[in-house]
């Protein structure tokens, strides 16, 4: 087997915000998750 190569933490994030993009439906879930925390926060 292989050796996979160490990504950078930015390709990491880069990887992951090209995921979430093609994935609406977990896109929905962060933005409800954020808006229920700053509604919290403004109580």
């Amino acid at each position: 087997m292989r050796r996979s190569r160490k990504m950078t933490l930015q390709e990491l994030i880069s990887e992951n915000k090209r995921q979430l993009l093609n994935d609406r439906e977990a896109l929905e879930k962060i933005e409800k998750k954020l808006e229920e925390r700053m509604l919290k926060k403004a109580e």
